[in-house]
């Protein structure tokens, strides 16, 4: 999941543009979801630990995502690997109380830590929640938006499935980054968008 170590090698995205991601990325204080060791960095552009081999990932990098993902209002959004809970607040921030998001984390005590940063953030239409194992996801749930921060070494069909017809998903694959779309008659199509560096989307195998 979001495993972190991501460093940003082209098509960083545009952060100092005034837009919703922007506006939302401001709105959330990224030294809530740091361990207070982390905290002085929180102005970095770069990732920052959170333990358990993992990061709160790199600014710009979050910005280029959440850009490709292009998250409407009232938007139904899952957030695979979500860390710290940053991401999942900041897109909440952009979906409003009107949408819905949802965090999975395969890390027990990260999943406890970024639902309880996130429930001080006051966007109730959002939660986290520790992945079951052996899968990606909600499979038989679908979403408006998918992103996932970490990369898999190909495009992840199950998460593909939990797109509904319009829906967007951004995942790195073999540290590219990829926008998967899928158009109203259910035809998905992807495009490739930059080169970072990523570790590996992790699926525990089934029980």
């Amino acid at each position: 999941m979001d495993r972190g170590g991501e460093v940003v090698r082209a098509e960083a995205g545009r952060p100092g543009r005034e837009d919703a991601v922007a506006a939302a990325m401001r709105a959330v204080d990224r030294r809530a979801f740091l361990p207070a060791g982390q905290r002085r960095w929180a102005d970095q552009d770069r990732p920052l630990s959170i333990g358990h081999g993992q990061t709160n990932s790199q600014p710009s990098t979050v910005a280029a995502m959440l850009r490709l993902l292009d998250v409407p209002r009232g938007a139904r959004v899952l957030d695979v690997g979500s860390g710290s809970g940053w991401t999942t607040t900041i897109l909440a921030r952009l979906v409003g109380p009107d949408g819905e998001v949802l965090g999975l984390e395969r890390e027990p005590e990260l999943a406890h830590r970024g639902a309880t940063a996130l429930a001080a953030a006051d966007v109730p239409w959002a939660a986290i929640e520790q992945a079951a194992g052996g899968v990606l996801g909600r499979p038989g749930e679908r979403y408006d938006r998918i992103l996932v921060s970490a990369a898999a070494d190909a495009l992840p069909r199950s998460l593909v499935e939990q797109l509904l017809p319009g829906g967007r998903m951004v995942v790195p694959v073999r540290h590219t980054m990829t926008l998967v779309v899928r158009d109203a008659g259910g035809t998905v199509r992807t495009s490739e968008h930059g080169t970072y560096s990523f570790v590996p989307l992790v699926e525990d195998p089934p029980a």
